[in-house]
C-alpha cells in the first residue's frame, strides 16, 4: 500500500474518533458522577438554553441513544472529510449553530440533547449537494446516504416515537438544505466520451448529423462513382535499363565464293 495513501486514511479517522470519544467520555462522567449533564442541553426560548447549541451534540441520555448516534456520526464524518474536504469545517460549524438554534426556536419546553441534529445536517447536506452538483461520485454518495439513512426521514415529524427530539431532526434537515445552497463546491469538470455530449456541440456543423433531414430520417448522399484508373505498364526494376528504342535491320547472308 502507498504510504501517503495510508497516512491519508489515518487522518480521516482522527476527527470521527475524537468526536465519538468525547461523546462516550461525557456519558461516562455523567453516569459515574451524576453530573446531570442533560441540563446543558438545548432548552427552547431560554437564555440558559442557548449554551446547549454547542454542548448538546456531546450529551446523551442512554446507551442505546449514544450507540446509535456514535456509529452514524462516525460514518458520516468520514464521508464528509473524504468528499467535502474544503467545506468540512464550515458544514460542521454552521450545521451545529443552525440546527441548534432552530431547535431552540421551535422545540418543546424540554431539554434537547444528542448528536441527532448534526446527523440530520450531514445527511441532508450530502444528499442535496450531490444531486445539485450532478458529479457522478457525489451523486453516488447521495444515493448511498439515502439507502443507509432514508428511514430517518419519518423521525422529523411529531408523534412518530416518544422521547425523541423531532424538532432537532427537522432543524438539522433544514439546516443541511440551507448549507447546500450557500456553500459552494469546486466545479467538477465532467469527462465527455463523445462529441455530442459536450454542451457546445452544434449538430448543424457535425458531418454525420448533416446526413439527417428535418424529420430525423437518415438520408446520406448518393455515393460518388469511382472512375477506374488507367492501367499502367509495369516498369522494369532492373539495373540495366535503356530509354532508347532499338531497331533491328535484317541482312541477307552473302554466299561464300569458295563454297562448293
Amino acid at each position: 500500500m502507498n504510504t501517503k495513501h495510508f497516512h491519508y486514511l489515518l487522518q480521516l479517522l482522527i476527527l470521527p474518533l475524537l468526536f465519538v470519544l468525547v461523546m462516550w467520555g461525557m456519558y461516562w462522567l455523567d453516569w459515574n458522577y451524576f453530573l446531570e449533564l442533560y441540563e446543558w442541553g438545548i432548552y427552547p426560548r431560554s437564555f440558559h438554553g442557548l449554551i446547549g447549541i454547542i454542548t448538546s451534540p456531546f450529551i446523551h441520555g442512554s446507551v442505546k441513544h449514544l450507540y446509535n448516534n456514535s456509529i452514524t456520526i462516525f460514518v458520516l464524518l468520514i464521508a464528509l472529510q473524504y468528499f467535502y474536504k474544503t467545506q468540512m469545517w464550515r458544514v460542521l460549524f454552521w450545521g451545529v449553530l443552525l440546527s441548534g438554534f432552530g431547535t431552540w426556536l421551535i422545540g418543546r419546553e424540554s431539554y434537547h440533547i444528542g448528536a441527532s441534529g448534526l446527523i440530520y445536517v450531514l445527511v441532508s447536506f450530502m444528499f442535496f449537494k450531490g444531486v445539485q452538483t450532478r458529479y457522478y461520485r457525489l451523486v453516488a454518495l447521495s444515493m448511498t446516504v439515502i439507502v443507509l439513512y432514508g428511514g430517518m426521514f419519518w423521525y422529523m415529524f411529531p408523534d412518530i416515537e416518544e422521547g425523541i427530539s423531532w424538532e432537532g431532526h427537522l432543524s438539522g434537515f433544514i439546516a443541511g438544505i440551507i448549507l447546500c445552497y450557500t456553500l459552494e463546491v469546486p466545479d467538477y469538470n465532467r469527462i465527455y466520451k463523445y462529441d455530442w455530449q459536450k454542451p457546445d456541440f452544434d449538430p448543424a456543423a457535425d458531418p454525420f448529423m448533416k446526413h439527417f433531414d428535418e424529420n430525423g430520417n437518415f438520408s446520406p448522399p448518393p455515393p460518388v462513382p469511382q472512375i477506374p484508373e488507367e492501367e499502367k505498364q509495369p516498369v522494369s526494376d532492373t539495373y540495366f535499363q535503356c530509354n532508347y528504342s532499338v531497331v533491328y535491320h535484317l541482312k541477307e547472308k552473302e554466299n561464300d565464293e569458295n563454297e562448293l
